[in-house]
């Protein structure tokens, strides 16, 4: 590991910023407490809810941790398809009792008024998602002692973070749960994403700076061969999100062993744009016709998904996770870090040794 991020944890292990509630201040804790880096996800909040969450996080571990953040999108180029959409998911609306969302509801995510609370009160890290920062932004963050670190998933995003002034990225294999962070949201490059260990190799190759990889990651094991691959550290989510702290819904962690899901797949259906999740109902419906509209399909499916999740129905809900899902193991968060460890160290003690145990 690079001494930049030896400083920020005793572990090459990262926790993923997922968002939705999910990563809150409890399990942030939970793992930085316990040696890995604990982020805090800062997408679909207010610029207060964010820095409230700081708050009760400082209150519970003087560890370093992060806070995420969501890149703006540009202006959609077809608005009529959010609204052919709509039209589409009337349906959904009328069984599930609840109006659809105003597709409008914010696609900056607060951005400007986020970046100006981290500077004033400087956190230990900031990642980035769905697209690089710009040179003064990364170079503010410098000047007040920030860690920077810039989610891609190509080669050629990661050189561009790189020329920007990031201090690392995080590169995102196509087996990750949630969102791809791609920088461009391109439909015609729908599936046409990289395995991580390739992804991980391809860029160890095209930059200098330090590699956190993340994408379908669940043990120790795993962890060592993102190591061996170039990366400096392994960031997991799907693996955090059955954690106790983790804030997802009792019917999303259930879902994850449950028999009834047993592949997950990228879709649009929910946000509008590529997304990992268990394959149910609502992806198989809606998934071919979504269209390539984030974040208005986002808050056009907000209360859809929360009426689904309010009646206990898993197949009207975005239940994302990574492709190694079945490997969950619902431990506390702090468990699974020191367990992820001993397993990281036996992995490397094998293969030092030439043990093929």
């Amino acid at each position: 590991m690079s001494s930049a991020l030896t400083d920020l944890c005793r572990y090459p292990i990262v926790q993923a910023p997922m968002a939705g509630g999910t990563s809150g201040p409890q399990l942030a804790a939970a793992v930085s407490e316990a040696g890995g880096l604990g982020f805090l996800a800062a997408g679909y909040k207010t610029a207060d809810g964010m820095y409230n969450e700081i708050k009760q996080l400082r209150g519970l571990t003087g560890q370093p941790f992060g806070v995420n953040l969501f890149m703006p999108q540009p202006a959609l180029t077809d608005p009529s398809a959010v609204e052919v959409y709509r039209h589409q998911l009337a349906g959904e609306a009328a069984w599930y009792e609840t109006p659809l969302g105003d597709p409008d509801s914010g696609g900056d995510d607060n951005y400007d008024a986020k970046l100006a609370v981290l500077l004033e009160d400087p956190v230990p890290a900031v990642s980035f998602t769905f697209g690089c920062p710009t040179r003064d932004t990364l170079d503010a963050f410098a000047g007040v002692g920030t860690y920077t670190v810039v989610t891609v998933t190509t080669p050629e995003e990661a050189q561009a973070a790189q020329w920007a002034g990031a201090d690392a990225v995080c590169v995102q294999g196509v087996e990750a749960g949630g969102h791809q962070s791609t920088h461009r949201d391109d439909p015609q490059t729908d599936g046409a994403g990289i395995g991580l260990l390739s992804l991980v190799s391809q860029v160890r190759e095209t930059v200098q700076i330090p590699i956190v990889a993340t994408g379908g990651l669940m043990r120790g094991s795993q962890i060592a061969a993102v190591l061996a691959a170039g990366a400096e550290a392994a960031q997991l989510g799907t693996a955090f999100l059955v954690c106790p702290e983790s804030g997802a819904s009792p019917l999303h962690k259930q879902a994850l062993t449950n028999p009834l899901f047993v592949r997950t797949a990228l879709t649009r259906a929910f946000s509008g744009r590529p997304a990992r999740g268990l394959v149910n109902r609502f992806m198989r419906e809606h998934g071919p016709y979504a269209p390539a509209a984030y974040p208005q399909v986002h808050y056009l499916t907000a209360g859809l998904r929360k009426a689904a999740a309010k009646a206990g129905d898993a197949q009207g809900m975005a239940l994302w996770a990574g492709q190694g899902h079945r490997m969950a193991r619902e431990l506390p968060a702090g468990r699974l870090v020191r367990l992820l460890a001993e397993e990281l160290d036996a992995a490397r003690t094998a293969v030092s040794t030439g043990s093929t145990q």
